[in-house]
């Protein structure tokens, strides 16, 4: 029998199925290192994981490296892949020193810095909004040159994290200190990069929201699924629903693929996967808002891919970091229908007493995964200082249609009840 590959998987939370499933599918044992929020025992349950290897990045990513390196020493991996945003420096410059596939250092930092996107972008001549590098949170008067609505986002953020927008002078300033705020006490030199913390403030897009997933094995992108996000106007720009296939015509689907595609060859993205949001302005022109190097939304989005697609992106990107081509370069896969995800909205925040309507929901034989990370007694903090949704439910339907009313019908019986305060 011949041996099973092995590859270091950083800092994917286990809550989270999809990428330890993909691993079983595909015939690859995991070492992880947990996440730091994580605990071990849920950390050794997956199948797939066949060693747990706690290391300090956040604190010691020097220490952390010289102990991967021993141990790759005494008994050699294949490879070694990120499981989230804060850890792909670290993955890079460990990819680097071991001989692997993956970013390079370089374009680990491009994809971190929402300021290193924008400048790349506007070398490509690719779309970018109008936008100001805060670099004092003293000197958000330097954004006044902008068009309002504007967004104030952290450089090196996360999902919706700290992002506000501001609809003029007064709500800026206070935008941007409550943004610096934000990214000070839970961002600042916590990645194990060189990068300094800095607030963007960019101009407002009109028009709805949607993500991209992809695949890049030797600098060649396929985008695999493009989803639907809808209208996100803000003044936190809380996601909730995501439907895939996005309901679009082929040229605007077309012009979406550029645009992503350019950006890979922008940010000097050649291998891996990854995940990318834009705005539709005007409901037809993409520009590009943000991309990371790892799987989307802790890796729900393979699930949204290999429903609408039939690509299998959780496997094939464990794959490229073993160095294998993607299966799906070979053979072209078969959608298998419409696929939707609820994220449940975190509400007004505070101690979690349930969620209510989640054990209807497990019941439905339209859903395939409920992953509830913040059970009772759990403390949420509300946007924008965000602290990860509390649940997210992921189904498969016939057609787009049934997928929205469905997401409806979850938005209508699914919320989070909160223990009283004193």
């Amino acid at each position: 029998m011949p041996k099973r590959p092995k590859l270091v998987l950083v800092g994917q939370l286990s809550v989270f199925p999809w990428a330890f499933e993909a691993a079983e599918r595909a015939g690859i044992d995991l070492i992880l290192v947990p996440r730091g929020d994580d605990t071990l025992e849920s950390a050794g349950r997956p199948d797939a994981v066949v060693e747990l290897l706690p290391l300090d990045i956040d604190d010691d990513p020097d220490g952390a490296l010289s102990a991967l390196t021993e141990r790759h020493r005494q008994e050699p991996f294949d490879g070694i892949m990120s499981g989230n945003e804060r850890v792909i420096p670290f993955v890079a410059r460990a990819a680097r020193e071991l001989g692997f596939p993956g970013l390079t250092e370089e374009a680990a930092a491009v994809v971190r810095d929402k300021r290193s996107m924008r400048q790349r972008l506007l070398e490509a001549g690719l779309g970018v909004p109008g936008f100001v590098v805060v670099k004092d949170p003293d000197h958000w008067t330097d954004a006044l040159t902008l068009r309002f609505p504007v967004v104030v986002k952290p450089a090196n953020g996360h999902s919706s994290f700290a992002v506000i927008r501001a609809d003029d002078r007064d709500s800026l300033e206070q935008a941007v200190a409550r943004t610096w705020s934000l990214v000070e006490t839970h961002m600042a030199a916590a990645d194990g990069s060189h990068s300094d913390t800095g607030v963007l403030v960019e101009e407002y897009l009109d028009g709805p929201e949607i993500s991209a997933e992809s695949l890049v094995f030797h600098g060649q992108v396929r985008v695999c699924a493009i989803s639907w996000k809808g209208e996100l106007t803000g003044p936190y720009f809380e996601e909730t629903t995501l439907r895939a296939p996005a309901q679009l015509p082929a040229e605007i689907l077309a012009a979406i693929e550029a645009e992503v595609i350019g950006a890979h060859h922008a940010f000097s993205v050649t291998e891996g996967t990854t995940h990318t949001e834009l705005r539709l302005v005007g409901g037809v022109r993409p520009v590009l808002l943000e991309m990371t190097a790892r799987l989307g939304g802790g890796g729900n989005m393979h699930h949204l891919t290999h429903v609408s697609s039939g690509i299998d992106l959780a496997a094939e990107a464990l794959r490229i970091h073993l160095g294998q081509e993607p299966l799906c370069w070979r053979e072209e896969p078969a959608p298998a229908g419409h696929a939707a995800a609820y994220l449940v909205p975190i509400g007004g925040g505070g101690r979690v007493k349930r969620i209510r309507g989640l054990e209807a929901v497990r019941a439905d034989p339209r859903v395939d995964y409920v992953v509830e990370t913040a059970g009772p007694g759990a403390l949420l903090r509300p946007y924008p200082d965000w602290t990860g949704n509390p649940a997210v439910v992921l189904s498969h339907h016939a057609s787009d249609a049934e997928a929205a009313a469905y997401l409806a019908h979850l938005a209508q019986t699914l919320h989070v009840e909160y223990e009283e305060r004193d």
